[in-house]
């Protein structure tokens, strides 16, 4: 859009000629409906700030449309070979991402431009009311915001929001966690009943035996309780 600063017609409501600017060009609009418009051919000789404002709105554009790209292949109902919901929870995020710093360049940009015309104006006036008793010396062309502000401003809170929203929505894509730790519990003390003289003590002189021990349903050696485990070993 052209009208980033347009003339402003408080003292001069009539006229022929209407003027207004942008970010690349400056226009005339005629009474008679013919509007001619001029673009910089410098870059130099330009003020700072407005290629400030320049290079924001270009950034803010690209990650825009970038971002908007990457929701797209982000949805559920697009597959691209096997990507897996936690690949497309990323991706939301990403563009997420992307829709955040557009807006805030978009705001930042416009924002810039909109405190440049403020002070150009405050100067303007300044400039044309001088000399005794108020009187105008000098006519000059004093330029307010134009639409093209505006809109700028919605679009760069609508684009923050969104991608507010799509970072906030990448949690619900992101998929659960299904893998469970096995875990063996032994039966407690009272479910296996000792009998008294369960245990025989082995002499000195005679081979190391392994002590016994005897259950309910019959005597078990150590090696043949942990080869064969009953079944209150494990629920």
């Amino acid at each position: 859009m052209d009208m980033w600063s347009t003339q402003d017609l408080y003292d001069n409501p009539v006229t022929s000629v209407f003027q207004y600017e942008g970010l690349w060009r400056s226009c005339v609009r005629q009474s008679s409906g013919f509007t001619e418009c001029r673009p910089y051919f410098t870059i130099l000789g330009l003020p700072a700030m407005l290629q400030a404002v320049r290079a924001l709105m270009i950034v803010g554009i690209v990650l825009g449309a970038i971002g908007l790209l990457v929701s797209i292949f982000a949805l559920k109902c697009i597959r691209i070979g096997n990507m897996e919901d936690s690949a497309k929870a990323n991706m939301t995020l990403t563009s997420g991402i992307m829709f955040i710093i557009s807006g805030l360049c978009a705001i930042a940009g416009v924002s810039v431009f909109a405190n440049m015309l403020v002070t150009n104006f405050w100067m303007s006036t300044a400039n044309m009311y001088t000399g005794m008793g108020g009187m105008v010396q000098t006519v000059q062309t004093r330029y307010t915001f134009g639409a093209a502000l505006f809109v700028g401003w919605v679009a760069g809170g609508l684009t923050l929001i969104g991608g507010v929203m799509m970072c906030i929505a990448c949690r619900g894509l992101a998929p659960d966690e299904t893998n469970y730790k096995a875990v063996s519990y032994h039966a407690s003390g009272h479910n296996v009943a000792y009998k008294p003289g369960g245990f025989k003590a082995s002499t000195g002189f005679g081979s190391n035996m392994k002590n016994k021990k005897i259950y309910e349903g019959g005597a078990h050696t150590e090696d043949e309780a942990q080869s064969h485990p009953s079944k209150y070993d494990y629920v």
